[in-house]
């Protein structure tokens, strides 16, 4: 009897000690590849004023902060030649499936074709998204290597 009891306590002690690094043990998630895919052609009468020669297009989720922070940045750039839209991924979830859009802010930036000629991922900077806007509608309008974390000066 005497021998049985330490060797059962060794026997806890060295599960317990298993026990500790098997808990610790950790494997590496599986590779993830971006699913996000960005259109590059759009039907402009799928959206507001197809008339205009440029399209803003804010894809958001009304629960999204960052979507909404895009829009604000987005929405004053509205103009006569500027068709400025967001659309909800509940209330345009039409578009959003067509589109096949999958995350959100999505903005993208088209002609009169509807072509996609910039697009963003995430909520850009106000200085990024109106500099992009106006480097499409006038190439060589913004000075080259002029970024968000840059002085831009003409």
């Amino acid at each position: 009897m005497l021998v049985v009891i330490p060797t059962l306590v060794i026997l806890c002690a060295v599960a317990a000690v298993a026990a500790h690094f098997l808990r610790k043990r950790t494997t590496d998630a599986p590779e993830q590849g971006a699913s996000w895919e960005v259109p590059v052609q759009l039907d402009r009468a799928d959206f507001d004023h197809p008339e205009r020669p440029w399209l803003v297009t804010v894809f958001a989720s009304s629960t999204c902060l960052a979507c909404k922070g895009t829009w604000a940045k987005a929405e004053v750039l509205e103009s006569s030649a500027v068709a400025v839209q967001s659309l909800d991924n509940v209330v345009d979830k039409d578009l959003h499936d067509r589109y096949r859009v999958d995350a959100v802010p999505m903005v993208l930036i088209a002609d009169e074709t509807g072509r996609v000629l910039r697009s963003f991922i995430g909520e850009p900077t106000a200085t990024d998204l109106w500099a992009a806007v106006a480097e499409v509608r006038e190439p060589g309008s913004v000075p080259e290597g002029c970024t968000s974390d840059e002085s831009c000066h003409t």
